[in-house]
């Protein structure tokens, strides 16, 4: 082994321990909290671990092999039995992620529907479609011998030998990552954009009140109006922050490596043995990062988290060392005003509340 592979080998390891322990701490927050299981992302969320957990086990270790030994290890039938998991496996993370954008989409967009529209049911059916969709390509790919071990990325993956079979085979891989990662990634933009939309409209709603507010207040604490403004500031830029992370590590993780797969089958550039394995690691990564991009750094998954922060309405509250405006929107249909609660930095001090018309 030389000094690529081993690096590359202790990276694996790494991928391998991160992503092993990490998915275990989101199903024991999964199995601790009756709240978490209430909710209809859990299914998701929690297939996702599923798919990242034997992935971890299943998956990772045979690369960490093929990248010592040069070989498949167990043999053929084995090596079969892998990568069929590997592309059913990776193809149920993608479709995953892109069925959680889906249910934040309704819940942002569609809030008033959302029970209606988002129920077990539905995501009990939308898991079943993700499961068909993904074992599809594996079995089609088994059934015509195009999974094998592949000395480029060192893993049990989508691979043909047969030079007659190559029309074919580069056919099927072309539309297996238009449906599994072109198909997730359009669906991860539609919606979080979308997302995004909703949450800028409502974040200058939100500006405009918190102004009209301050300027009611002349007698307010210079302390309070500057730690409002800093609020307001911070709000502005949540949304797009945490939408960039679900897009980014998506793109950052598995387009190297689908962009490698699709550049080898063109036979035109060679690509580099150690880069492959490097793109590999990237798409193995996802494993690593998913649970603390969707569960574990969620305020709903951070344990003690209602004592520290309370994200009513999208912002974040810390009832010791910081302070902001609480704005409780009106009811639907009910009445057009909205009543603001400014704490006020003081002990002893009462809540002051200021009942302004909406725009």
């Amino acid at each position: 082994m030389n000094i690529w592979e081993v690096i590359l080998a202790f990276l694996i390891v790494v991928l391998i321990l991160v992503s092993l322990l990490s998915n275990v701490l989101v199903l024991i927050c999964f199995l601790y909290s009756a709240d978490i299981r209430k909710q209809v992302p859990g299914l998701f969320i929690l297939n996702l671990t599923f798919c990242n957990l034997l992935m971890t086990v299943l998956n990772m270790p045979l690369t960490l092999a093929g990248i010592i030994y040069k070989k498949p290890p167990g043999g053929d039938q084995l090596c079969h039995i892998v990568g069929f998991l590997e592309t059913f496996l990776t193809t149920s993370s993608m479709l995953s992620m892109a069925a959680l954008s889906i249910d934040r989409w309704i819940a942002v967009v569609f809030p008033l529907n959302y029970h209606s529209k988002m129920r077990y049911k539905d995501a009990a059916l939308i898991l079943s479609y993700t499961w068909l969709h993904s074992v599809s390509f594996p079995i089609v790919a088994t059934s015509l011998s195009w999974v094998g071990f592949h000395h480029l990325y060192a893993s049990c993956t989508l691979y043909n030998k047969k030079l007659e079979d190559r029309t074919q085979f580069v056919v099927f891989t072309g539309v297996f990552h238009s449906l599994s990662f072109l198909l997730s990634l359009v669906v991860l933009c539609f919606t979080y954009l979308k997302v995004l939309k909703v949450a800028r409209f409502h974040c200058k709603r939100i500006d405009v009140i918190t102004m009209q507010t301050l300027v009611l207040l002349v007698d307010i604490h210079p302390s309070v109006r500057e730690r409002c403004l800093e609020e307001q500031k911070r709000r502005r830029q949540r949304a797009t922050k945490k939408i960039s992370t679900f897009i980014g590590t998506f793109i950052l993780c598995f387009a190297p490596y689908v962009i490698t797969r699709l550049v080898e089958l063109s036979s035109i550039v060679p690509i580099n043995a150690h880069w492959g394995v490097i793109s590999k690691c990237l798409a193995y990564s996802k494993a690593v990062s998913d649970p603390f991009v969707y569960s574990l750094l969620r305020h709903h998954w951070l344990p003690f988290s209602t004592d520290i922060f309370s994200t009513d309405r999208g912002l974040d509250m810390d009832n010791d060392k910081r302070l902001c405006l609480h704005i409780s929107p009106p009811p639907p249909k009910q009445t057009k005003n909205w009543t603001i609660f400014v704490p006020v930095l003081m002990c002893g001090s009462k809540l002051t509340s200021v009942t302004i018309p909406t725009m």
